[in-house]
């Protein structure tokens, strides 16, 4: 028999519909991972139509990396206050935190990306193929494939996930939407890295004051 308890336990791990909750139960005959699959199964197809649903709630996650070396401040949206307190959706944000830290995106997603910056990387991916004698006729092509590299280097959900490079965050994410049942939106993030646009100073300030001295 499926208790109101096992319902509410698994609601709580996975932040799924209370009725989606009984059903995977019933289903499974009460097991809990195999409900939790069922529901992340069920849930897949369905993640897209979440989409388009507004999320307003969630949480501003501070992420420090490497004694102070490197800070992120990521917002990520969500459509409940009750989903955002859910375990499985804060340790997801972590995730994103370190990914953003660890591999230096500089937009959210593709659209994102200005036109003229686009523009710019086309023109500079151009002269390189050229440069290596690449026929004319092929460069286009060749464009192509080289800009879809580029935005996996500069868009977060186009980058391989740092803990399993198999799966990109936008996999993450649709998973993420398809086990909590709600929409999940990765909004803005700024990433700090100590030093970062400063020219490196090979000499102190005591030796810079003693050269002045003589």
């Amino acid at each position: 028999m499926i208790s109101a308890n096992m319902v509410k336990e698994l609601r709580e791990r996975t932040g799924a519909g209370m009725m989606d909750c009984k059903k995977a139960l019933v289903e499974t005959n009460g097991d809990f991972d195999k409900a939790m699959d069922y529901l992340r199964e069920k849930g897949l197809a369905a993640a897209a139509k979440k989409a388009s649903r507004i999320a307003a709630e969630g949480i501003v996650e501070a992420y420090i990396h490497g004694n102070g070396r490197i800070g992120v401040l990521l917002e990520v949206n969500i459509e409940t206050d009750f989903a955002a307190n859910n375990e499985d959706f804060r340790a997801f944000v972590k995730d994103v935190a370190m990914q953003i830290a660890a591999s230096k995106p500089t937009y959210v997603s593709r659209e994102e990306v200005p036109a003229d910056v686009l523009e710019k990387e086309k023109e500079i991916l151009k002269a390189q193929a050229l440069n290596e004698g690449k026929p004319e006729s092929i460069v286009d092509k060749m464009i192509v494939g080289r800009i879809e590299k580029f935005y996996k280097e500069i868009c977060l959900l186009e980058q391989p996930f740092v803990k399993d490079p198999d799966k990109s965050i936008k996999d993450l994410l649709t998973e993420k939407i398809a086990t909590i049942g709600e929409n999940i939106n990765i909004r803005r993030f700024v990433r700090f890295e100590r030093g970062e646009g400063l020219e490196k100073r090979s000499e102190n300030f005591a030796e810079e004051v003693m050269k002045q001295m003589k």
